[in-house]
C-alpha cells in the first residue's frame, strides 16, 4: 500500500469529510500542528511526561480537524483547492493526474519528509536550530505541496470539463 493511500485510511476519510476539510478553516487550523507538537514534544524539558498531554491533544486534534468545520460554501478559495488537489493525488492511478504534477507533488512530499530528520534529531537531542530548521523545512515543502495541489485541482478541473465542485 502507498503511504499516502495509508495515511488517508488512518484518518477514515470518506466523502463527507474530504467535503469538510475543503473549508479553508479545517485547511488553515492544521498547518500550525507541526510546529505545535514540536513545541509539546519539546515541552518535556520543563514539564517532564506531562508533555504526553498536549501532544495526545494535537494527535487527536489531527485527527478531528477534517470534521470540525462544515463543508464550504463554494471551492474557489486556495485553501479548498488545494484539498481538492490532494483527492486527485490520492485517486492519480484511476484518473492519471499531468506528469509534471505528479513529479512536483512526489519531489516536495520526499523533501518534507526528509526534513523531519533533523526535527526528529533536534527533538531527541534538544538541538532547538535542527529541531527548528527541520519543522519549517517541513511545514515549507508541505505548503509547497498544497500550492501544487490547488494548480493539479485548475489543471484537472478544466481538462475534465467542470468545476472544481463537481471534483471528487
Amino acid at each position: 500500500m502507498r503511504i499516502d493511500k495509508a495515511i488517508e485510511s488512518t484518518m477514515a476519510m470518506d466523502d463527507a469529510t474530504w467535503a469538510r476539510h475543503a473549508n479553508p478553516l479545517s485547511f488553515w487550523t492544521r498547518v500550525p500542528i507541526l510546529l505545535l507538537l514540536t513545541l509539546a514534544i519539546w515541552s518535556r524539558v520543563w514539564i517532564g511526561w506531562w508533555c504526553l498531554v498536549p501532544v495526545a491533544g494535537l494527535i487527536a486534534w489531527t485527527f478531528f480537524n477534517p470534521r470540525a468545520f462544515p463543508p464550504p460554501p463554494h471551492l474557489n478559495d486556495w485553501a479548498s483547492k488545494a484539498v481538492l488537489g490532494e483527492r486527485f493525488w490520492l485517486a492519480r492511478k484511476t484518473t492519471p493526474i499531468p506528469t509534471h504534477h505528479a513529479r512536483s507533488a512526489l519531489v516536495l512530499s520526499v523533501l518534507s519528509g526528509l526534513s523531519l530528520l533533523p526535527l526528529a534529531y533536534g527533538l531527541w537531542v534538544l538541538d532547538p536550530w535542527a529541531a527548528f530548521l527541520g519543522a519549517m523545512l517541513a511545514s515549507m515543502f508541505k505548503l509547497w505541496f498544497c500550492d501544487r495541489m490547488a494548480w493539479l485541482t485548475e489543471d484537472m478541473t478544466r481538462s475534465l470539463g467542470r468545476d472544481a465542485a463537481q471534483q471528487t
